[in-house]
């Protein structure tokens, strides 16, 4: 993998995965290379928004997935309910419960005081906070110009932007990755796993045309800017470690996602299917 002298923006979408990845020493491995490196990252208040409008929604999605076992399918026959496997799966049954309520617990501290729980909020929140150059707060004078020249890409339909977007975020998130170019003179990487900024295909990412050429007319045809759905990756091409478990663990996050988002397209189509169905009856 090539290396580069780059500055990484990470998309509040890679931010908010790390309340799905399951391998807590992972998370904690990819948060320590954020923490140590602020002044590698490009960032600012509308990302922090974006993470902190979304954050508690994706924690409650993990609630979700903490649910009671089936247990009438570990019910035993009558000649077995004083059965020694039987009183250790009674045993079980309430160990299980208490811990699972304990898990509950941890998940309400979590939402409810995020400055001391919440290890992701944490180390986010000293990220955000930290006096870089690359860090578009609401001290930085260079907010207004930056807005104003996303509301004119905006107007115009320039990418990057969601369909039906009504928002500016993207465009200020990329009118800030050009303004860090320019005054860094580095390359530039961009980590999502949104198509906002381009496509993946064969498990590969490739930046929208318009604003590979809209890099490349306003800073440099010589200057790289890559594209990417890893974090990983994105930290071995500026030189820093990233174990193979950490690798591992992300590419399980991504099949992951995968999954949830063909889950999601499922249960939207059977519903559509139920109207249209519905709507022939009458």
């Amino acid at each position: 993998m090539e290396n580069l002298d780059a500055l990484i923006f990470i998309d509040t979408n890679i931010l908010l995965d790390f309340y799905r990845i399951r391998n807590s020493d992972v998370k904690l491995s990819y948060l320590d290379l954020i923490d140590k490196n602020h002044d590698r990252i490009i960032t600012g208040s509308q990302v922090e928004m974006e993470y902190k409008k979304s954050r508690q929604v994706v924690i409650k999605e993990s609630i979700g997935q903490i649910k009671i076992p089936n247990w009438n399918t570990l019910t035993p026959p009558a000649l077995l309910q004083k059965s020694q496997p039987v009183k250790i799966i009674e045993d079980s049954k309430l160990e299980i419960k208490k811990q699972q309520s304990k898990l509950r617990e941890r998940i309400v501290n979590i939402l409810s005081e995020p400055g001391s729980k919440d290890e992701v909020y944490k180390v986010l929140q000293r990220l955000f906070k930290n006096e870089t150059n690359w860090n578009l707060n609401r001290k930085n004078k260079i907010r207004f110009t930056v807005r104003n020249l996303a509301k004119k890409r905006f107007i115009l339909g320039y990418p990057p932007r969601k369909k039906d977007d009504n928002s500016i975020g993207d465009a200020v998130n990329w009118e800030w990755i050009i303004q860090c170019a320019k005054e860094s003179k580095k390359d530039i990487i961009i980590v999502t796993r949104d198509s906002d900024f381009g496509i993946n295909y064969d498990n590969k990412m490739f930046l929208n045309d318009f604003l590979n050429l809209e890099f490349k007319e306003r800073i440099s045809r010589k200057r790289k800017i890559v594209l990417t759905d890893r974090l990983g990756n994105a930290f071995k091409m500026i030189s820093l470690a990233v174990t193979q478990e950490m690798e591992d663990a992300e590419d399980e996050l991504i099949s992951d996602n995968l999954k949830r988002k063909r889950h999601q397209e499922e249960e939207v189509e059977k519903i559509i299917y139920e109207i249209e169905s519905q709507v022939i009856k009458k």
